[in-house]
């Protein structure tokens, strides 16, 4: 039985090692952990299931989760915690190089885990290794019958085996409620008739049997298909520069899925207004440094941004 409000999120965590022009510096970071801080600053009980060492580096993600109240369900980390050194390319896009306890990072389900899956209210998946078979049994076992939100999310630096990646990946997306894709995952999953092309790969999706898709193409906007129809959504404006354009995905996920943890829409008006909604938080999270969600009231007032605020 779920609990309407709850939500679980599983997939990654790491320390970002971040080198730009003004030095080195470390996050906490990874799409998953993302997606738990970002439910639970909009209200929503989250805990998270990702592989987290019993190292310095770890001790600085739990430190991390605890601020933000999010309950850690840990994996083993035999080679340590996972960390991503961060460099921007020439055109300004993020460029990462993992450690070996984030190409070889592994999720088991124990109790714990399986309590917490059973008694969400939404399932969140995002940055896990589709590409291990192993992996992806038994995500599937320990999901039952609970509802799912998935983002592929693939890094090219922990990528092994593009085929089974994307067997894998649609192996759960055939059995979720919603699936989330970038232009950027199409271009580094799919062969020339998919590669770019959002709406192709929508429509393959939908084939599957996704209940909806989330189909988010940069300064293109949104576009989310569901039973209801075809909802799009332009970036959102909202005052300041943009900053920082890593945490945009994740934080549009966890307001989907934040809206989704109870129950699904049940008009047109409530999907496109769903849709609205995440594409600004996006937009508020863009304005600041890190993954960490903002939302449009946030920026005025720093004291505020938790809990829907």
């Amino acid at each position: 039985m779920s609990n309407g409000g709850a939500a679980v999120v599983i997939g990654d965590a790491l320390i970002d090692e971040i080198r730009d022009a003004t030095g080195v510096r470390e996050l906490v970071g990874g799409a998953a952990l993302n997606v738990a801080v970002g439910l639970r600053r909009l209200g929503i009980p989250t805990s998270l299931i990702a592989m987290v060492g019993d190292d310095e580096p770890g001790d600085h993600i739990r430190e991390y989760l605890r601020d933000h109240g999010v309950e850690l369900i840990a994996s083993d980390a035999p080679r340590g915690s996972s960390r991503a050194v961060v460099t921007w390319s020439a055109s300004g896009e993020p460029q990462y190089v993992f450690n070996d306890a984030a190409r070889g990072r592994s999720i088991r389900y124990d109790d714990e885990a399986r309590k917490a899956i059973s008694d969400a209210g939404i399932v969140a998946i995002s940055c896990f290794p589709f590409d291990v078979p192993a992996e992806v049994d038994a995500l599937v076992d320990a999901l039952g019958d609970a509802r799912v939100a998935v983002d592929p999310n693939p890094r090219s630096g922990m990528l092994s085996d593009r085929d089974e990646f994307v067997r894998g990946f649609e192996r759960l997306a055939a059995r979720s409620e919603l699936v989330k894709v970038g232009s950027d995952d199409a271009a580094l999953l799919y062969d020339e008739e998919l590669s770019g092309d959002l709406d192709a790969l929508r429509a393959r999706l939908r084939d599957l049997g996704v209940g909806s898709v989330l189909a988010t193409a940069g300064p293109a906007g949104a576009v989310l298909e569901s039973d209801a129809g075809v909802f799009t959504s332009p970036i959102a404006k909202l005052p300041g520069a943009i900053v920082d354009t890593v945490g945009a995905g994740d934080a549009t996920l966890a307001a989907v899925a934040a809206s989704l943890s109870a129950g699904v829409p049940a008009s047109g008006s409530d999907w496109q207004e769903l849709l609205d909604r995440a594409m600004l938080i996006a937009a508020a999270t863009v304005r600041a440094e890190g993954g960490l969600l903002r939302t449009p009231e946030s920026l005025a007032d720093a004291d505020q941004g938790v809990f829907g605020s």
